[in-house]
């Protein structure tokens, strides 16, 4: 289905009907809320800061998705939970396990950094995440910032951050098993167990999937995918105050594509220490290592990327302030087929941030300087302020810098010719990409719902971009230039056994080259979710739509928009026992992505169904 530009208001008024149905439960909720001076709505995020603080006190745009939502939804993929988001955009090659990309606030894949339990996942070689290979069973919570961060995390937290927290095991929790099946020929089935002895947590969980797939391009065949996914934690608490854990993931299988197949493993491997040295100072040391390796069956090729981080944050605290300081040193190595010019690069930063409180009002100041051998130094930093005019009501407005580090691919990528008049190659002489991003956001807490609302413009200078020149030469080269502005607004309910999110996303995303839009960016997006408990049912509902895009630079190819409904039904039917029915896109549209060749696109899967059951061990 299309959206006309012409249609915000449109979008709004879908936002407000959908939640008439509430409104009444909504003016109960209001009449009890000042018993409460916080929300289970307002929950505590890590993302945003070098800190433990609710959405509110983080100043910061922040969508968390949390157990409940996640076992209640099913998602088949990981991207499934990011889909719709305020600010947030997904694109894939096919389902099931195909080349996804995650545009947050307009920016590119590479832009938005990936996190697992505070380990950074991504490829060095093409930049993103492999977002595909990341399975959602093994996930407890997830936390989505919107705007910059590179002042935290350095290169590639342009556009947002997104972190994934494994399975922490809690007293209750002994055990799980699950298996389902759906069409496509989809089998799965995962287990985990856990508990906590003493001072030490303890869990260990995996789940297989494997399906024969539907096709990736118009008229193709079916494609299947294949993956087995683990991960383990131990945390031990000390009696001073401190913690040790080591946490361990990996996700290995295949994956079928137009053309051939690929063999692929994810795996991370994080240990920190988080140790008290008096009551006003905290220290943290963190080192990890993650590795994304792809090897294609057709053509014989390997992509092998590894990033090892050592991190160390001091935390002093005195009254309601806070300050933090620390030190990062990364390295990237690549190890291919592909003769690349360098095969590794270091990465050493210096960060702080100040959190000052003065009453109803809130001050953060972060500054971030990273040494590059690659693409030399980038100083980055930003300031938020935030007030809190009574118990349910804040605003914030914040500036920041961020930058996107060139990657391999973009830096020494080795000379390829494909024809007598097409060839490619790496340009060494690339800098990061930089921005600069002013945001202004109100918002509501109350005891059961909430509200807010975010304007924004991001700026982007030294785009890079792929030229050709008169030989046919292609490569990339800082260029063009981007300006973003955009506005989110988003709500949710949870009231009795009702429990309610919309929100909807208006951005005009302009190529300041051309004056076209950048491709693969819909100007408006909407997303309604609601479910309802009875008894021991669980139904629910989540509708997606967003309007035309374009798939090249010129905005002569366009895309149409698209709307898709999903289906779910939980029943707790025995003790411990509890089964699931989701239908994704209920009405069968097939969605064209992008065009591989003239005529032929890349689209995505019809209706999708899936039936589990889980027994929790008690």
């Amino acid at each position: 289905m299309g959206i006309s530009k012409a249609s915000p208001a449109l979008l709004c008024s879908t936002l407000s009907f959908a939640l008439l149905p509430l409104a009444s439960a909504v003016a109960q909720a209001n009449e009890s809320e000042s018993s409460n001076d916080t929300s289970e709505l307002d929950p505590i995020v890590v993302t945003a800061t070098l800190g433990p603080r609710t959405v509110g006190e983080s100043l910061s745009s922040v969508t968390v998705i949390d157990e409940e939502e996640i076992r209640e939804k099913a998602p088949n993929d990981f991207q499934d939970l990011l889909h719709g988001q305020p600010g947030v955009s997904v694109k894939t090659n096919g389902s099931f396990g195909k080349t996804t990309s995650v545009y947050t606030r307009g920016t590119s894949n590479a832009s938005t950094l990936f996190m697992v339990d505070g380990v950074r996942l991504h490829s060095a070689t093409s930049g993103g995440a492999s977002w595909q290979y990341f399975p959602p069973e093994l996930v407890e919570r997830v936390e989505i910032v919107r705007g910059p961060k590179s002042s935290l995390y350095g290169a590639d937290a342009l556009g947002g951050v997104v972190q994934a927290f494994t399975l922490d095991p809690e007293k209750d929790r002994t055990g799980w098993i699950e298996a389902g099946t759906g069409n496509f020929d989809t089998q799965k089935t995962a287990a985990g167990v856990g508990g906590k002895f003493g001072n030490t947590r303890v869990s260990l969980s995996g789940v297989h999937r494997e399906t024969d797939g539907t096709a990736v391009v118009t008229d193709g065949e079916d494609k299947g995918y294949r993956n087995t996914s683990g991960v383990g934690r131990v945390a031990h608490e000390f009696h001073s105050g401190g913690e040790a854990s080591v946490m361990m993931f990996q996700s290995g299988g295949s994956t079928e594509y137009d053309g051939g197949e690929i063999d692929y493993l994810l795996r991370t491997v994080g240990a920190s220490l988080d140790a008290p040295v008096n009551d006003y100072w905290r220290q943290r040391v963190q080192f990890s290592e993650s590795r994304d390796e792809t090897e294609n069956l057709a053509w014989g090729s390997e992509f092998n990327t590894r990033t090892r981080i050592a991190r160390w944050t001091n935390t002093l605290t005195w009254d309601v302030h806070e300050f933090a300081v620390g030190t990062e040193l990364m390295s990237d190595e690549v190890k291919s087929t592909t003769a690349f010019d360098e095969t590794s690069r270091t990465n050493a930063a210096l960060f702080g941030q100040l959190r000052l409180n003065f009453g109803p009002s809130d001050l953060q100041l972060s500054l971030r300087g990273d040494d590059n051998e690659a693409y030399g130094t980038n100083d980055t930093g930003a300031i938020a302020l935030g007030h809190q005019f009574d118990r349910s009501h804040r605003m914030r407005v914040s500036y920041g810098t961020a930058f996107r580090a060139p990657t391999f691919n973009d830096l020494y990528y080795p000379l390829e010719v494909y024809g007598p008049d097409s060839s490619y190659s790496g340009n060494p002489e690339l800098e990061p990409e930089e921005s600069e991003t002013l945001e202004l956001g109100f918002s509501g807490n109350y005891q059961t719902w909430f509200w807010d609302v975010a304007a924004y413009q991001l700026d982007v200078e030294n785009l890079i971009a792929l030229e050709t020149d008169s030989s046919g030469l292609m490569s990339p080269k800082n260029v063009d230039k981007a300006r973003i502005r955009g506005l989110e607004l988003q709500s949710g309910l949870k009231v009795n056994g009702w429990t309610g999110k919309a929100s909807v996303s208006l951005m005009d995303p302009e190529n300041k080259a051309n004056g076209k839009d950048l491709e693969h960016r819909s100007t408006q997006t909407l997303k309604l979710d609601l479910s309802k408990q009875i008894d021991t049912w669980n139904l629910g509902a989540t509708l997606v739509a967003a309007n035309h895009s374009y798939d090249d630079e010129a905005n002569d190819d366009r895309l149409p928009g698209y709307g898709t409904l999903d289906l779910r039904a939980g029943w707790n039917f025995a003790p411990g026992w509890s089964s699931k029915l989701s239908v994704k896109n209920v009405f069968d549209k097939e969605r064209q992505i992008s065009e591989k060749s003239d005529g032929v696109y890349y689209i995505t899967a019809g209706r999708t169904a899936m039936l589990t059951v889980r027994y929790d061990f008690q």
